[in-house]
């Protein structure tokens, strides 16, 4: 009866906060076992998953991350790559839809990780990307709730480990790890 009060009381609240409140509870509630049924859907219909991420930097080294609806925490910009698609292909359709950001060089490539700790199929194409348009800010979404550019120096506190590697590998020379941790 407390929690059934309790969550009736978080719904009834009618600010933007507490409906954003009632969804990261309900995602946090649930994601894991949602993310078992992807996996199982991945497993089944594909031998390997494959991503691509990039690390976009603006004119001040400043980095974007983006924040996703359904995983806690701030990322590089991406996602998976389709049936058809190359890496750049993603790469390009995905800035787009999560950042509003039009590549108008080539990007390098950074490295390729292993991503064990999403499955042990997954593997992440990561590349640097400096040479972008970007008309403004996207506005929040089902998928993605906040975005910014931010100082290397002063991530989000947080921004994940695997975030936090490659944007050291990129901007401070640090050593490549195979992994994406």
């Amino acid at each position: 009866m407390r929690i059934r009060a309790r969550f009736k009381a978080r719904i009834k609240r009618d600010d933007v906060e507490g409906s954003v409140t009632v969804l990261e509870d309900l995602r946090q509630r649930f994601e894991p076992q949602i993310r078992k049924v992807f996996h199982l859907y991945w497993r089944l219909v594909r031998s390997m998953t494959l991503g691509a991420r990039a690390v976009v930097l603006d004119a001040d080294n400043k980095v974007f991350l983006v924040k996703h609806s359904y995983v806690p925490g701030w990322y590089l910009p991406g996602g998976g790559v389709e049936v058809g698609e190359t890496f750049l292909d993603a790469l390009r359709r995905e800035l787009v839809e999560e950042g509003r950001i039009e590549m108008t060089g080539e990007p390098i490539l950074h490295g390729i990780f292993h991503n064990s700790h999403v499955s042990s199929r997954d593997h992440v194409a990561v590349y640097v990307v400096r040479n972008f348009r970007q008309d403004r800010l996207p506005e929040p979404n089902r998928e993605i709730v906040a975005t910014g550019f931010f100082d290397p120096a002063a991530l989000p506190a947080d921004t994940t480990p695997g975030t936090r590697l490659r944007i050291a590998e990129v901007l401070d020379g640090k050593p490549l790890i195979a992994t994406w941790r």
